[in-house]
């Protein structure tokens, strides 16, 4: 559970402690005020207020290398594409670089409590999506970089993302530091509600749409979340078989918008069919059998986010008894996690790292899409989604700052409800208590962040002059 990388401050001892008894159904864990106590002695060892330090060290790697390092088996022509995205403002950079972020706060003083984490808990990675039973649901929705890891990891990188999306969307400095200080407060007071529930509960615990726009105090905030989720709604299969779908020699077939979405030969068709057939397996005996009675109608290339540009990734075209009656699926390539060098290494903890995105994916979402799967093809990972599952997000140029502050709070219930779902809920509460000592050192971390992120993107941005 330890660290790798020169001034990386973690501590096993109490984790591995805590950890240990959740492997056999014959040991007892530790109690709740036993783990906590634990939690509370690590204070001593990583004071909350270093929390707050960041100055970027003598060693820190180049960020345009690191960036340069991440496009080693991307697509060639696609790396442009990324590029652009990540030029267009501070956000969009902070957005594709994980690999960036990853190391440097694996550098940074860490407790050692290492639940499942995102990896990328920026706060565009939060959104709406379909449960199994079609409800609309806000949650963690990217899990590319999930890993078991420093819990602080992912609150930093979510901290240092709110700062940095509210300077893009004109919020002074104090407004920034009240939507972060809000977050980091919101978790922290989450994972202490969560630590005093039994197990099973926590595996319960989620938040609709409708629960969210009951909660939510702002006016702008309110109209966002009534646009977003009336706008998700609409974005199935069905309702999107028109506009991404065309006939062509009498067969329905996905619709080439160059340089998004392409066409791809008839060698990679079939070897893609091959991988969709691998992938049923990966599947519940139900949904196999649902999914079973679909045949595959057209597949193509088609680019997505901002990190994963590059990465293949595909969206076939399934068709049921009639045309109307269809599915999109989504492969995604699935490469190592950026966590996984200071986490263990270079061992190898995870087979395949498709599976690795979807088991991760369920350890945090409280509800996940039935049709998650993984596979392999000419060599490559993969894990297959619903495409298009009922997806939408907040747009943070719509809301005010009052309401940065509310959403704020959203997305840090949340990160804290995903974090509580594995371990170390009772440890993390001990450690972080009830002032507000953790909200101010990871406010003042998140602006020095978000300067250190501007001034990447500049770097960045004068290598495309």
């Amino acid at each position: 559970m330890s660290g790798l990388g020169k001034g990386h401050t973690v501590v096993t001892d109490s984790a591995d402690v805590d950890s240990a008894s959740f492997a056999s159904l014959r040991a007892r864990p530790l109690p709740r005020a036993e783990r906590y106590e634990l939690g509370r002695r690590l204070r001593e060892k990583v004071p909350i207020a270093s929390l707050g330090d960041w100055t970027p060290p003598a060693d820190r790697p180049d960020p345009v290398k690191q960036i340069e390092y991440s496009h080693q088996g991307r697509i060639e022509w696609l790396i442009p594409t990324r590029l652009e995205r990540m030029v267009e403002s501070p956000y969009g950079f902070l957005r594709g670089t994980a690999i960036v972020m990853a190391r440097d706060v694996a550098m940074l003083p860490s407790t050692g409590i290492n639940p499942v984490i995102s990896g990328d808990a920026h706060l565009g990675n939060f959104g709406f999506y379909a449960s199994p039973e079609r409800d609309l649901v806000i949650d963690l929705n990217d899990f590319d970089e999930a890993h078991p890891g420093a819990w602080e990891w992912d609150l930093r990188r979510l901290a240092a993302s709110i700062w940095v999306a509210g300077r893009q969307n004109g919020r002074t400095e104090d407004q920034c530091r009240d939507a972060v200080t809000a977050c980091v407060s919101a978790y922290r007071i989450e994972v202490a509600r969560l630590a005093d529930e039994p197990l099973m509960s926590r595996s319960f615990q989620r938040l609709t749409a409708e629960k969210l726009q009951r909660d939510a105090t702002e006016g702008s905030l309110r109209k966002e979340i009534k646009r977003a989720t009336k706008k998700a709604r609409r974005r199935t299969s069905d309702r999107v078989l028109p506009r991404f779908t065309e006939k062509h020699e009498g067969k329905r077939r996905i619709v080439e918008e160059p340089p998004i979405t392409t066409r791809i030969s008839a060698k990679d068709e079939e070897l893609l069919a091959v991988g969709l057939d691998e992938y049923l397996l990966t599947l519940t005996p139900h949904w196999r059998r649902v999914l079973g009675g679909y045949t595959l109608i057209d597949v193509a290339h088609r680019v997505v986010g901002v990190g994963s540009v590059g990465l293949r990734a595909y969206v076939a075209l399934l068709e049921g008894t009639s045309e109307d009656d269809v599915v999109f699926l989504q492969l995604k390539q699935a490469r190592r996690s950026v966590l996984a060098p200071y986490v263990h290494g270079e061992s190898a903890w995870h087979d395949h790292q498709g599976q690795r995105v979807v088991e991760y994916q369920q350890d945090l979402q409280t509800v996940s899409d039935p049709l998650l799967g993984w596979t392999t093809i000419a060599g490559r990972q993969y894990y297959v989604r619903q495409f298009r599952n009922m997806k939408g997000t907040i747009d943070l140029s719509s809301i005010d700052a009052p309401a940065l502050v509310d959403y704020a709070r959203v997305v840090g219930r949340l990160l804290a409800k995903g974090h509580a779902r594995t371990s170390g809920a009772s440890m993390i509460s001990g450690y972080t208590g009830d002032s507000d000592q953790l909200d101010v050192a990871l406010g003042r971390f998140a602006q020095l962040y978000a300067d250190q992120t501007e001034a990447d993107w500049e770097r960045l941005s004068a290598t495309r002059m």
